[in-house]
């Protein structure tokens, strides 16, 4: 009977032991490991990345790391699925408000947390009701105004020489007057057709919404707007169509390949666009020292402080219904992704800019940029045309009064009443 016993509780301890990893703290002794990490990857083309680093962690820690990544398109599907099972997702993607609404009750507030410390801003975050950190935005991406700092200087100008509207609309304005001379012009053309006024009707109409919400701390999309900054917006736009070589009715029918080539050839200094753009900048052979990003300006006060314009829907939550262990795994798993040598080279090669204290700089000029604007304290414009209703067709009347008004042949009031009024009927249009 002792023997039988014996036998019993040997089993037992070997069974104990098997469902404890084993993890090696900083001298080298192994010491138990507790809970386990199971995170839903909502980039496929990332997935052997997470796999590799995922069993890196695992070597290092004896912490059980799970990787699945859903199929392009399918994360919501994947995501419904995995929560309603048992052992749910402990790390998982909410990308924007709208789907805070649908998962924000199994969010765990990050406020607290060292992940959570190791952040630069709090910008690309997600908040509840009570200002608790339900989403942290890992990756971003960044548009603005992309400079030759090269034409820049030929003309006889500094970075340093522009910081607001009337300093940009200075330069801007003296090298489209000696455009003949210097053999190229201020900015790329403003093109309206459609391969390029998603420039204008989104990115550039984030500046007026961006500073209007902020006013009025919009966290939601609202049913209407009210146009508060929208001779800023006449500011900036006025510029992009004046101090061009190409201008008036030409620009209605003007395309995205006529404004990038413009800007690839040497022919324009100044052209709006985004971080997307500098891989193929560097292939028609314009040099990484001789390109910046800097801010949109439109005349707003104090846009001396303004960063790039960054946004982001890579956002990470912790699943709050998982188990204490679960949860403090997966919180100790983040952590090191954000500051060891192997997560944040992963996050650097996969995702460029990303805000934490110890983030690698990438080799994206742009991106290294947006960092630094954010380091030196500049505030974030971000992405407040997220919050558009009916997008397409509330930029498809923008676009048509902006035309209109280019070609000389409607007001800027048709581009407000589009702005507005557009607004507000798109969204009684979405919500009945």
């Amino acid at each position: 009977m002792k023997k039988f016993l014996a036998l019993v509780l040997a089993s037992i301890m070997c069974l104990s032991l098997a469902a404890c990893a084993a993890k090696t703290d900083g001298d080298g002794d192994k010491e138990e490991a507790k809970g386990s990490v199971y995170y839903l990857n909502f980039k496929p083309e990332s997935d052997q990345a997470w796999q590799d680093l995922a069993k890196t962690y695992t070597e290092k820690t004896g912490v059980p790391v799970k990787v699945l990544t859903a199929a392009s398109g399918e994360y919501n599907n994947t995501l419904i699925a995995e929560m309603d099972k048992k052992d749910a997702p402990t790390m998982f993607q909410v990308g924007n408000q709208g789907a805070l609404k649908t998962w924000g009750d199994f969010c765990y507030d990050l406020s607290d947390t060292d992940f959570y410390k190791e952040m630069t801003t709090d910008d690309f975050n997600l908040k509840g009701e009570n200002g608790e950190v339900l989403a942290a935005g890992y990756c971003y991406e960044a548009f603005g105004i992309i400079v030759n700092k090269a034409l820049l200087a030929k003309a006889g100008y500094d970075l340093s020489d522009i910081k607001d509207f009337d300093s940009l609309k200075k330069v801007a304005d003296d090298i489209h007057a000696r455009a003949a001379e210097l053999g190229f012009d201020a900015f790329s053309s403003a093109g309206l057709d459609s391969s390029s006024s998603w420039r204008f009707s989104g990115h550039l109409a984030n500046m007026p919404l961006y500073y209007a919400f902020r006013d009025d701390n919009v966290t939601a999309q609202p049913a209407e707007i009210k146009g508060t900054y929208l001779e800023n917006y006449k500011n900036i736009w006025d510029l992009y169509i004046t101090d061009s070589a190409t201008t008036g009715a030409d620009l209605v029918a003007a395309t995205g390949d006529m404004s990038t080539a413009e800007f690839k050839e040497g022919k324009a200094c100044f052209y709006q666009n985004g971080t997307w753009e500098y891989a193929g900048l560097i292939e028609a052979g314009l040099k990484a020292e001789d390109l910046a990003m800097i801010p949109i300006y439109c005349g707003v006060d104090g846009e001396e402080k303004a960063g790039l314009c960054c946004g982001t829907e890579n956002c990470w939550s912790v699943n709050k219904n998982a188990s204490e262990e679960d949860i403090k795994a997966t919180l100790d798993f983040m952590y090191w992704v954000v500051t060891s040598e192997e997560g944040t080279t992963l996050l650097a090669e996969q995702f460029g800019p990303c805000p934490f204290k110890n983030a690698k700089e990438p080799e994206n000029v742009f991106f290294a940029q947006a960092n630094k604007y954010i380091e030196e304290g500049n505030y974030v414009v971000t992405w407040a045309f997220n919050y558009t209703p009916a997008v397409d067709n509330w930029r498809a009347g923008v676009v048509d009064a902006l035309a209109q008004y280019t070609a000389g042949k409607g007001e800027w009031d048709a581009v407000k009443t589009a702005f507005v009024d557009g607004w507000a009927t798109q969204y009684a249009g979405e919500n009945g």
